[in-house]
């Protein structure tokens, strides 16, 4: 059922856990150990999430309207207005229309290539939308209650 390499991933994907309880037991006990990395862990998807869905939602993506790739990667995300806050707070990723463009590019070069990509997209009539953080952030929100009212109208019959 599973491989030779599989235990191999499996224990070296553990080695992280060993290390991270070694290092933690002495300060914090068993129980404060696992508090610790599941509340890291409760930050980080919940961090993850909100970065990743800021630059997506709501975006017009529609594979029957036969537009080109660069068309296409624009309507499908935008950016985070740029400041030293949301460059950290998102790891540059408010750079998404860059990001898709160019996903093996240093995220740190995205703010170097985002003015060519604005001057390649006003030159071609493509729209390059930026936002502020907290429209992301709205966006979010509104998408969330977009869906719950979907899933009451479908699952409570309203």
């Amino acid at each position: 059922m599973f491989s030779r390499r599989d235990w191999v991933d499996l224990a070296w994907s553990m080695t992280y856990y060993l290390r991270y309880f070694c290092c933690y037991i002495p300060f914090y006990g068993l129980f404060g150990s696992i508090v610790l990395i599941s509340f890291v862990r409760f930050l980080e998807s919940h961090w993850f999430v909100w970065v990743t869905q800021m630059n997506h939602i709501p975006m017009d993506i529609d594979h029957e309207k036969h537009q080109d790739w660069l068309t296409m990667q624009l309507n499908a995300t935008c950016n985070i207005e740029q400041s030293f806050f949301n460059d950290w707070f998102s790891g540059h990723l408010n750079f998404q229309i860059e990001h898709h463009l160019f996903p093996t590019m240093p995220r740190h070069n995205y703010c170097h290539v985002a003015p060519l990509v604005r001057a390649v997209c006003e030159k071609h009539g493509i729209p390059y939308q930026v936002k502020n953080l907290w429209q992301g952030f709205s966006d979010v929100v509104g998408s969330l209650r977009e869906s719950g009212d979907l899933w009451l109208d479908a699952y409570l019959h309203k």
